[in-house]
């Protein structure tokens, strides 16, 4: 009887002394097959999806202005208030990079994708127009400043955003706006929704590549 309230004792001891050390240390964060954290894992998915809203934003916007810009007649009464929020889109892109690259890097983003907005406005303006000049040149314009949006993220990240890469996103991100907007003032209207679904597809494609190259590029941002 003694032996066995002896033993008893020491396994309560052993057991107590568990739950003590248990509630004393902080528990280790569950992690998935390849040991990465449960927090990390939320931090990452969390960015992942506000990058992707980002460039939903920039698109939706970018559409809204096409439809109000694209009319027979006047434009859309909407129009001054649908550019001001699709340049606002441009400075959020830009704050986004600041806490990765600094406020430098993220003003220089933000401008030249202040530019691409404009230019764009210039092209469709000129298409509507009939001012066929004038519509090669701001094309001309428009794509040689995609060129250089690919080449100033590529400058900030050369290891996950390859130039090569970033300029073949920028140019499928142009060739199939340029689609949808060329559907839009020919009134295919069709066309210019699946074009749409288009520019869709490949813009989260490219803002998956942005949000990729970040998490690979400060993985400690990332691992709580």
């Amino acid at each position: 009887m003694t032996r066995n309230r002896l033993r008893l004792g020491a396994i309560a001891g052993l057991i107590t002394a568990g739950l003590l050390a248990l509630t004393a240390a902080p528990a280790a964060p569950p992690a998935d097959a390849h040991g990465v954290g449960h927090g990390a894992i939320a931090a990452r998915a969390a960015f992942h999806d506000a990058m992707r809203q980002l460039w939903e934003d920039h698109i939706v916007w970018t559409r809204q202005f096409i439809v109000s810009a694209a009319t027979e007649s006047d434009n859309l009464a909407d129009i001054g208030p649908t550019t001001d929020r699709l340049l606002a889109n441009q400075t959020d892109i830009g704050n986004a990079l600041k806490p990765f690259y600094g406020d430098a890097a993220g003003d220089a983003v933000t401008a030249l994708l202040r530019d691409h907005i404009l230019t764009a406005a210039d092209l469709i303006f000129a298409a509507k127009a009939g001012a066929a000049d004038a519509a090669a040149a701001a094309s001309a314009a428009w794509y040689a400043n995609a060129d250089d949006i690919a080449t100033a993220l590529n400058a900030l990240n050369p290891e996950h955003w390859p130039l090569d890469e970033m300029k073949a996103h920028m140019k499928d991100h142009l060739d199939l706006t340029l689609a949808a907007a060329v559907a839009r003032l020919e009134g295919r209207y069709p066309d210019d929704i699946a074009a749409y679904d288009e520019v869709h597809v490949q813009i989260l494609a490219m803002a998956d590549m942005l949000s990729d190259g970040i998490i690979a590029q400060f993985p400690a941002r990332f691992a709580r």
